[in-house]
């Protein structure tokens, strides 16, 4: 379902953590144990070595879980936030407009190019009145 991500992750080469979460013990050689806050009771509390991230404070690779609504299946909906650019491809029968999309809880270099059939059907007050603007 488009719009809809788990922990953020929107394709192969953009990947998302959540947190920091304090880690309370070592499991194993490669074992770590976190401290889960309460909203994320479904998320086993032991993590590989390799599916851990050592926090900098880089503020564009943390999704903050207390600003999103996370789903009891472990998702969370996305909102367009802004129109950064604008571009139409035609085809043999008709023109498609495409919307380069800054999504809610990404930086403007992971935004996505969708097209203006399915932002005015999932958000309809979202885009632009005249589709001039961004020419």
């Amino acid at each position: 379902m488009k719009g809809v991500h788990q922990f953020g992750v929107k394709g192969k080469l953009a990947p998302r953590y959540v947190g920091p979460f304090k880690i309370t013990e070592q499991c194993g050689p490669v074992a770590y144990r976190l401290e889960l806050p309460p909203h994320l009771v479904a998320v086993h509390d032991v993590f590989h070595v390799s599916q851990l991230k050592k926090c900098l404070q880089v503020l564009e690779e943390v999704v903050d879980t207390t600003q999103i609504q996370i789903q009891p299946d472990l998702t969370y909906e996305e909102k367009p936030i802004k129109v950064l650019d604008q571009k139409r491809r035609s085809t043999r029968q008709r023109t498609i407009n495409f919307y380069k999309v800054q999504w809610s809880n990404h930086s403007e270099e992971e935004a996505t190019w969708e097209q203006e059939e399915f932002l005015q059907t999932k958000y309809p007050s979202f885009l632009p009145s005249t589709s001039n603007e961004y020419k």
